[in-house]
């Protein structure tokens, strides 16, 4: 194999994806197959993640599906669990489940929501990370963050806190968890996922207008695979040097 191509190539690692029944996750677990790892598909709806480890292995890969519950500790040890029964370790950990449908200034958000949201987009991955060091003697962890953590977002300000502090979480992690485990994340743009559109009050038929709306220079909204790939990389010896960062992928538009 090419020098360069062996760098992202990531045969013999193993991966844990949680929230990769769709959208985002899937197409995280769909690249990191085809770079070569063995995935674990992990989320709440057992026959998405069914669906989409059998994505991979019609792909030639090797995947599990495990269903979880990211905010239930002990479904998550349970995750780590049966990755390394399956495929003998784990090496990379992407901390992909999150989201918040709810759309409203902070002076009206239920303090319910509040809870939620700070429960399954901030201390999941906690917990996440957590559970990843106890069981990964060298690797990387890898957290999706969002462009909402870096600017005001009215109407979001919880889920931007939520980012924003995955954001330190992951600075201060890289640092902690340095030399043998890196840790990074991604922030994406605007991909139109199922809980973005709703979040957002549209629907597939308005994807030209999202795109209007967020000004994107690169001329087009984002792919999950467009996310799998940063992910491919930071997850690859081709980012063995890379380790506290947060990469936007937007297509050029400012952080939102």
């Amino acid at each position: 194999m090419n020098p360069l191509f062996e760098r992202f190539n990531l045969q013999g690692q193993v991966a844990v994806i949680t929230g990769g029944g769709r959208g985002i996750g899937e197409g995280i677990a769909l690249d990191f197959a085809q770079a070569g790892a063995k995935v674990a598909v992990a989320a709440r709806r057992t026959a998405e993640i069914e669906s989409v480890a059998e994505k991979v292995r019609s792909i030639g890969g090797q995947a599990i599906a495990v269903t979880t519950d990211v905010t239930d500790s002990e479904a998550v040890e349970r995750l780590a669990a049966k990755t390394i029964e399956a495929f003998g370790k784990l090496t990379t950990w992407v901390n992909n489940a999150g989201g918040s449908a709810a759309r409203m200034p902070l002076t009206e958000l239920p303090r319910s929501e509040w809870d939620k949201t700070i429960d399954l987009n901030l201390t999941a991955v906690y917990v996440g990370c957590m559970t990843a060091v106890a069981h990964m003697e060298k690797g990387s962890i890898i957290n999706i963050s969002s462009g909402a953590g870096f600017s005001p977002v009215p109407g979001s300000a919880h889920y931007g806190a939520a980012k924003a502090a995955v954001n330190s979480l992951t600075w201060t992690l890289s640092a902690e968890l340095a030399p043998h485990i890196r840790v990074n994340a991604v922030a994406p743009g605007a991909i139109p996922t199922e809980i973005m559109l709703k979040a957002l009050n549209k629907d597939e038929t308005q994807l030209d207008e999202l795109l209007s709306e967020w000004n994107i220079p690169l001329g087009r909204l984002g792919t999950p695979e467009d996310i799998g790939s940063a992910c491919v990389y930071l997850a690859s010896e081709a980012a063995s040097w890379v380790s506290g960062e947060i990469i936007r992928v937007g297509g050029g538009a400012k952080p939102r």
